[in-house]
């Protein structure tokens, strides 16, 4: 028995040297032997027979792994988006995609990988739209963020081309009389770009920057930020190159009117909802929505009025949340930390407001006249002194200065020399460039937060990822609005903090899952593209 036991031994260590010396792949289940073994065969029958044995018995354990793992691959992976089905698993789509012509205009044009697809992309943006600069902008830096999808599924690509293009842009004139008697003009514009997740939905902004390009780029990043919420809510924005600032209540109110009624044409409950934005506030989300009162009978959806008020804090709130989430990243929180405001509008005195909460601290409020600053920080009191002066139409900061034994007035005479923790940018478009978060990085600021809509341009954001400096854009943290319309009167404290949470998450798990991680610009786009995509793609050539 022990010298059987020991041929099979032998002949078994036999036949693996044969394994390894020949590199030789697994074998299907068979029963006759190869033709290198039977050279070194034993000379004991018996003791070849058992190690065919023992060798046919190890392959069989190994095909059996093979299928079990072939199986479990088979199963649908859980969507980083959607929760039904991994992005690896609905990307396994025919390569042929590829080999057709993304453009064909003068000649086939194809691309071979998903940067090239992006660079075609813009390129067709330039060639269409070179005159508008902020279009441009936002085409190329979400197409450079969405190349890595163009690699995983071509047909992608395809569907960004068709999301180039709005669905509809409407310009109108605007006649109104000042207090003069004399009749003013201003351009009107509502750009609806997109309604495949549903009715149209965006803000209304005012003022002499706004420009059809400029309604056209907010429009395209707006589809991105609408549809990373996970609402069924599509995008839309307007407004007009009307200044509010320096006209009078009745001249604010007589455009509003004026305005409206071309504007209620083309909106309406489940239709397209507009909101609040750059230079519209309550009073004028009021004149407009008492003028489109007069013109139709229908003026609520689901028991919500029509252009509800209401959200004029949330999106500031919102903004603190998100910054909240940011800094538990890295096992931080807001209490103590000193905040720079750009801004003084409504959305930066909710997110002072919001701040003061949470034991941070307010240091500034800024307009077109300059910044104040506190070095002690701005407590609830001076905040309510600020507020009080902000509501007065056109009313400047500087009247704060009479009211405040502690505060300094354009001193320093850059805002962004202020040593800081955190910066709240909730100022007008491009208030941060690239030598802003040098001065910011230089002070030991740790983040900048886009509380505004475009406040930091792409070589700002370039500055920012090099130096380190954690970066939260305005299509992530400006989704406060959007949460206020899918909630309606159930919107609490603790459900806006959730739906904070829940957001934040989706963008970080896509920025990790595209080897972007940390980037919530990229992560951000990617959700709000996937979910508008696929909705695309369903709805077929439209």
């Amino acid at each position: 028995e022990t010298e059987n036991k020991h041929e099979i031994e032998t002949a078994y260590a036999y036949t693996k040297t044969i394994n390894i010396a020949t590199k030789r792949p697994a074998q299907p289940t068979t029963t006759s032997p190869p033709a290198t073994t039977m050279l070194l065969r034993p000379s004991s029958s018996a003791a070849y027979r058992a190690a065919m044995a023992a060798r046919h018995v190890k392959q069989q354990q190994a095909a059996m792994v093979t299928r079990l793992m072939s199986s479990s691959s088979n199963q649908p992976k859980k969507h980083l988006v959607t929760h039904e089905e991994g992005v690896h698993q609905t990307m396994k789509l025919p390569t042929a995609w590829r080999n057709k012509p993304l453009f064909r205009r003068q000649g086939d044009v194809r691309f071979k990988s998903g940067m090239e697809a992006s660079k075609l992309l813009i390129a067709e943006a330039h060639r269409r739209d070179s005159h508008e600069e902020e279009y441009i902008d936002s085409i190329a830096s979400t197409m450079e963020c969405l190349s890595p999808l163009f690699d995983r599924n071509p047909r992608y690509a395809f569907v960004a081309k068709q999301l180039m293009e709005p669905e509809r842009f409407i310009q109108f004139r605007v006649a109104w009389m000042d207090d003069l008697g004399v009749v003013r003009l201003n351009r009107g514009f509502r750009i609806q770009y997109s309604s495949s997740l549903g009715p149209y939905q965006g803000p209304l902004h005012l003022g002499p920057h706004v420009t059809g390009g400029l309604i056209k780029a907010l429009g395209f990043d707006n589809v991105f930020s609408n549809g990373l919420t996970g609402y069924d809510v599509g995008s839309s924005v307007g407004g007009s190159d009307f200044n509010p600032f320096d006209k009078s209540e009745a001249e604010v109110q007589r455009f509003c009117q004026s305005y409206m009624t071309e504007l209620a044409k083309y909106v309406g409950p489940d239709i397209d909802d507009p909101t609040m934005g750059m230079g519209v506030a309550e009073k004028e989300m009021g004149y407009l929505f008492g003028q489109y009162k007069r013109i139709n009978a229908k003026v609520t959806s689901g028991n919500v009025p029509f252009m509800n008020k209401k959200s004029s804090e949330v999106p500031g709130k919102a903004v603190v949340l998100f910054a909240k989430e940011m800094l538990k990243d890295i096992n931080q929180s807001l209490m103590g930390k000193r905040c720079l405001i750009v801004g003084s509008g409504k959305t930066a005195r909710a997110v002072a407001a919001k701040l003061l909460e949470y034991g941070a601290i307010p240091l500034t409020f800024s307009d077109e006249s300059g910044h104040v600053y506190e070095p002690s920080g701005i407590d609830a009191s001076k905040l309510r002194t600020i507020s009080n002066i902000k509501s007065d139409r056109g009313a400047l900061l500087g009247r704060y200065v009479i009211s405040s034994t502690t505060a300094k007035f354009n001193e320093p005479s850059n805002i962004f020399d202020i040593s800081c923790d955190l910066c709240f940018s909730c100022g007008p478009i491009k208030s941060i460039n690239a030598e802003a978060v040098t001065q910011l990085a230089d002070n030991g600021c740790m983040g900048v937060i886009e509380a505004g809509h475009k406040n930091v341009t792409i070589d700002a954001r370039h500055a920012l990822k090099s130096r380190g400096v954690m970066y939260a854009p305005h299509i992530v943290t400006l989704t406060g609005v959007n949460i206020v319309h899918a909630h309606k009167h159930d919107l609490t404290d603790d459900t806006l903090e959730a739906e904070v949470h829940r957001i934040y998450n989706d963008v970080k798990s896509a920025a990790t899952e595209f080897n972007a991680r940390g980037d919530l610009f990229a992560g951000g786009s990617m959700v709000g593209f996937l979910r508008v995509a696929d909705a695309m793609l369903a709805h077929g050539a439209i």
